[in-house]
């Protein structure tokens, strides 16, 4: 059967029938492209590039025109998913008319159908600002790797309950707000379990167990393909770092034995061709 293009409805609709929602980063074409045709429902061209692609130290040096690039060639590669842009730091927490206006060229320039952004009731206002334009928000709560230094670092978050407290009024009020979905990090699984029986919008969970209406990862981590570290939330589907380093190593080894190229690997040409060249002598 020919699949449809998913749209923020079809997602809505997934949480009320009790299906789950897949959610992927994407970064270029190739990735784009492959999650595309594996069916995964959401496709987040995530700030995660900043590090994983572009090899930065954190997420926080990534530019909306670094964004923008990469968005433009997930866009290329998908048919199907609904794509998300991540808002980079310092993009939304500036001003309503500055904030639509880099949230716009999500929409405009690289092709998505929605943004997220990290916080939670303090960003109620940007969120709205956003709905009113006409461009829809995913919600990103629990440890928001922009300012995780403010959260004590890469932790989880909500483990006592005033925190937890905070998190569940944050997803409400982002629910009220006009997001379309909130996306749970790192978060006990029974308080995400809690949040996703009382939002009405779906939940995506990232480290935050399997109560919730969806599951998210980033794509590098769960290939292997990012060398730093791995969370402890990662399932591992393919390790392709070692396997990639000892295809490069192999070919390093045989361009050096001249073992690459082969006759297999090369274009022939006809002898007689071949003399009719007129070559000039070297002149001293």
């Amino acid at each position: 059967m020919e699949r449809k293009k998913l749209t923020i409805p079809d997602i809505r609709k997934k949480k009320q029938e009790g299906r789950k929602i897949t959610l992927l980063t994407a970064y270029d074409y190739p990735s784009g492209r492959l999650i595309d045709e594996a069916g995964v429902d959401i496709i987040l061209i995530g700030d995660s590039l900043a590090m994983t692609v572009l090899g930065y130290e954190s997420t926080v040096p990534i530019t909306m025109d670094e964004m923008i690039h990469h968005a433009k060639a997930v866009k290329r590669g998908v048919r199907y998913g609904l794509i998300i842009g991540d808002m980079p730091f310092m993009t939304y927490n500036i001003g309503e008319k500055e904030t639509v206006r880099n949230a716009g060229r999500f929409i405009k320039e690289g092709g998505c159908g929605a943004v997220k952004i990290e916080g939670g009731t303090e960003m109620t206002g940007v969120v709205k600002a956003l709905v009113r334009a006409g461009i829809p928000v995913l919600g990103h709560i629990g440890l928001t790797p922009q300012t995780a230094t403010q959260l004590g670092g890469f932790k989880v978050q909500g483990k006592d309950a005033a925190s937890a407290q905070k998190l569940l009024d944050s997803a409400l009020a982002l629910e009220k707000a006009g997001c379309f979905a909130v996306l749970l990090e790192c978060v006990p699984d029974k308080l995400a379990k809690l949040i996703t029986e009382k939002l009405g919008v779906p939940t995506i969970g990232i480290g935050a167990g399997a109560y919730c209406d969806g599951q998210a990862l980033v794509t590098n981590d769960m290939i292997g393909l990012f060398d730093r570290f791995t969370p402890k939330f990662v399932k591992k589907y393919a390790d392709l770092w070692p396997l990639l380093l000892n295809a490069f190593k192999r070919y390093k080894d045989e361009v050096e034995a001249g073992k690459f190229p082969t006759e297999e690997h090369s274009f022939t040409m006809n002898d007689s061709e071949l003399k009719k060249i007129k070559t000039k002598r070297r002149t001293k």
